[in-house]
């Protein structure tokens, strides 16, 4: 008895590992520990060379220790996981780790990796290895990457689909970016209306699995026009003998494989949606777009909202310092031109700050204050844009409302600033002076910030690209105007 519950002690329990993102810190932290070991080791027997020639082969018998702990690293993480850590490394490092990742992670990495990054791991890979990583891709997925794979690679990959998967890559390939048809999927399941749902069943079990992210199947008629969907819950719960064409459903979103995939992501947010149909001017059923595209197409949008904010485009933080110089100086280029404006602003009234010295303190709030005012109404704005919630009609009541809600916040935090200039300066005349040029700059800010994000919109520019910037400007400069020409007037 007690050597069987020994025994059962004895036994190790199983623990299914779970995806933990933590993982892939904690495995980007041993990487680079093993790649800085390595750099050292790499060092010092450059420099021991020449006087022992023993010290090359011990440096080779480290380098294969290291690979091989980097391998065991890398290769029991997710695809994604293996992604983030490649994009937090510096491009040689990048690609040394890329060669030490298992082949059969290759075509999932590089759907994973961000563009930037791709670019560097493409580079070092020969023709042969990316044939064999692309090969394994759906049409769709290949299209994604064809702007970044050679074109022979292309070529070759073609060679090796059949006529239906070609069809398909070309077709996808023939899409504009930011389209849905860019992103749209081919894999689905479809079947006729006059089966009853036992016949559809049986279809389903004879496949080796279902597409990922299935939750309706789409019924189509024998041109593959979409007459209606049937939900995999109605399925299950409904009687065998029933019909497709009593159990499907005729309320369903279509989408147009030429529509704004940003527009697709709205919908999919405002109905729940976890897939949908892609049909083209005829009604015929080309594809579908899932919640994972979606999700994609969201990270991104949010990403280049955050960069074009600053008049910035997505760059690799380990690229060359030429490549982030030409990301970078354009936008500051035109801040400093800016900035130099609402400089030549405040020396136009040298005379007035000379006078009154405590003005060069103070007319730096107003300014500043104007700016965040202006920020926080862009930003609704641009949002508002993004989900399509500004139109021609309502535009001047938006204007109105902010200008109305700016006016009493400024109002209030008006009378906060002329404390603190009365405070600071003994004169009720500056505190009043701060006080008006307080709320006109920051109307101006409001104004700006809805009127500059609607131009850009109706000119088929991007709302956010640099907005930021042309605000600062204005706030800026009108700010110093405003204020010093106040006090030139009503102090001198």
């Amino acid at each position: 008895m007690t050597d069987l519950h020994a025994q059962e002690e004895s036994v190790p329990i199983n623990i299914p590992r779970r995806l933990d993102p933590e993982d892939a810190q904690l495995a980007l932290q041993e990487l680079q520990s093993i790649l800085r070991r390595q750099e050292v080791v790499e060092g010092l027997a450059q420099r021991q060379y020449e006087a022992d020639d023993r010290s090359h082969l011990l440096e080779g018998l480290l380098q294969r220790q290291h690979e091989a702990e980097i391998q065991a690293i890398v290769n029991k993480l997710h695809p994604a996981d293996i992604a983030f850590i490649l994009e937090s490394l510096p491009v040689q490092e990048r690609q040394a780790v890329w060669q030490l990742v298992s082949a059969e992670h290759d075509a999932d990495v590089l759907l994973e990796v961000d563009d930037w990054a791709r670019e560097s791991l493409i580079k070092s890979m020969d023709h042969q290895d990316l044939v064999n990583a692309t090969g394994t891709m759906d049409a769709d997925e290949i299209a994604d990457l064809a702007a970044d794979l050679p074109p022979d690679v292309i070529a070759e990959v073609q060679k090796g689909l059949t006529d239906a998967e070609r069809a398909q890559l070309i077709e996808a390939m023939g899409y504009p970016e930011d389209t849905v048809g860019a992103i749209m999927d081919f894999e689905m399941v479809r079947v006729r209306e006059d089966i009853s749902l036992e016949v559809v069943l049986r279809y389903l079990r004879r496949l080796q699995e279902l597409p990922d992210h299935t939750d309706q199947i789409f019924v189509v008629d024998r041109q593959d026009k979409l007459q209606g969907i049937l939900s995999l819950s109605k399925l299950l719960v409904r009687e065998p003998e029933v019909l497709v064409s009593e159990a499907m459903s005729t309320d369903y979103l279509t989408l147009n494989p030429l529509d704004s995939d940003a527009d697709a992501a709205g919908a999919f947010e405002r109905y729940d949606l976890v897939s949908a149909p892609v049909v083209d001017d005829q009604g015929r059923l080309i594809g579908r777009v899932t919640i994972a595209d979606v999700v994609d197409v969201i990270q991104e949008d949010s990403q280049e909202q955050a960069l074009s904010r600053a008049g910035l485009q997505e760059e690799d933080i380990f690229a060359p310092v030429m490549d982030a110089l030409r990301n970078r100086a354009p936008w500051l280029f035109v801040n400093l031109c800016t900035a130099s404006t609402a400089s030549l602003v405040a020396s136009r009234f040298e005379n007035t700050v000379s006078h009154i010295v405590i003005l060069a303190f103070l007319m730096s709030i107003v300014a500043g204050i104007g700016g965040n005012s202006g920020n926080q109404t862009m930003t609704m704005i641009i949002r508002a844009l993004a989900v399509g919630r500004v139109t021609e009609s309502n535009a001047w009541q938006l204007v109105r409302r902010e200008l109305t809600v700016t006016f009493f916040v400024g109002l209030c935090g008006s009378f906060v600033a002329a404390g603190f200039a009365w405070a600071i300066s003994g004169s009720p005349a500056i505190a009043g002076v701060m006080m008006a040029a307080m709320i006109f700059n920051m109307l101006i800010g409001a104004g700006l910030g809805v009127m500059i994000p609607m131009l850009r919109e109706r000119f088929g520019k991007d709302p956010a690209v640099g907005s930021s910037v042309l605000l600062t400007f204005a706030t800026d400069s009108l700010g110093f105007f405003i204020f010093l020409g106040l006090a030139t007037i009503f102090l001198l």
